[in-house]
């Protein structure tokens, strides 16, 4: 099969459009516009943010070949009751850029796109025919998820995460404490890198869900205390390692030593990586929200189908 897959994801944070042939793959991206202060932005603005941003993420995309199909994300995650306005930007130009092209259009879920996107760049896509755990650790989720193939993506079914305060919601507002600009990801662990001590606290949890409001709570005593940025910056990334880290042997346990990825914006945070010897971890610029996984997901769909019907 010759051409390939064109795919869109317009999240809360990002207006993002790329192609996949099977092997390789281009990501055209760009963050949402977040004013000084802000914790990101309403539903409304983000979608006519996306409207407006699509023309010029499109035109810097140049696809190789032939258009097969057309894909896009549609909502968060693949349960019935998921729903975000944002993603309908890119939703709609997918179904008629597909109907112009007589090509197929295909829907998947934000989630499913970033476990796509994880596995390829971090040359596992076998993964994606496997069962095996991910976490996706975002600025709105913060979940472990026990992942089944069902060709041509995946399922996946919570087992774990976060009971309030996503990973990177805390980020963030440890940023906006610091005045870091939104979102706070990069500054945050960048700041982190001048830390001399190593505190962490690890909250408590039920089985394999936990709260992270208790590490929000100590973040705040330690602003108020006058604490330095890189020791407030160090301990909150350091707490949701750690975390991240106990949560996961404990998974592991139960689940048996299956392969564990990591996506989700936070994933790409350094201090993770280098506790985390053994995860499967994407390319920070596919740990972030993109359109490649889904792309990807796209290509998959319209190859089993014409396989389906040879």
């Amino acid at each position: 099969m010759s051409g390939c897959a064109i795919a869109f994801d317009t999240s809360n944070y990002t207006t993002s459009c790329a192609w996949f042939d099977g092997t390789d793959g281009v990501n055209s991206g760009r963050l949402l516009d977040v004013a000084q202060g802000q914790l990101g932005l309403r539903q409304s603005d983000a979608l006519f943010s996306h409207v407006k941003r699509l023309p010029e993420i499109v035109r810097q995309l140049n696809p190789a070949g032939t258009i097969l199909a057309v894909g896009a994300s549609t909502k968060p995650r693949e349960t019935e009751d998921s729903y975000m306005p944002c993603f309908l930007a890119g939703s709609s130009q997918a179904e008629v850029l597909a109907a112009l092209l007589g090509v197929p259009f295909y829907a998947f879920s934000h989630q499913q796109g970033h476990i796509a996107a994880a596995a390829w760049s971090a040359g596992r896509t076998d993964l994606l025919d496997v069962p095996h755990l991910a976490w996706h650790l975002s600025g709105g989720t913060t979940e472990l998820l026990y992942v089944r193939p069902q060709s041509p993506a995946v399922v996946c079914e919570i087992v774990g995460g976060t009971s309030d305060v996503s990973a990177g919601q805390l980020i963030d507002r440890t940023g906006q404490r610091l005045g870091l600009p939104f979102p706070s990801g990069k500054a945050l662990d960048k700041l982190a890198e001048d830390a001399v001590g190593g505190n962490f606290y690890l909250p408590k949890r039920d089985r394999l869900f936990f709260s992270l409001s208790g590490v929000e709570h100590k973040m705040k005593q330690m602003a108020e205390r006058g604490e330095p940025g890189p020791e407030i910056a160090c301990f909150v990334l350091r707490s949701v390692a750690e975390t991240v880290h106990t949560i996961t042997a404990a998974a592991r346990e139960q689940y048996g030593d299956l392969p564990v990825l990591y996506s989700g914006g936070v994933a790409s945070n350094a201090l993770l990586r280098r506790l985390t010897p053994d995860g499967l971890f994407a390319q920070p610029r596919y740990s972030t929200d993109n359109a490649m996984g889904t792309a990807i997901l796209t290509y998959r769909a319209v190859r089993h189908d014409g396989q389906q019907n040879l």
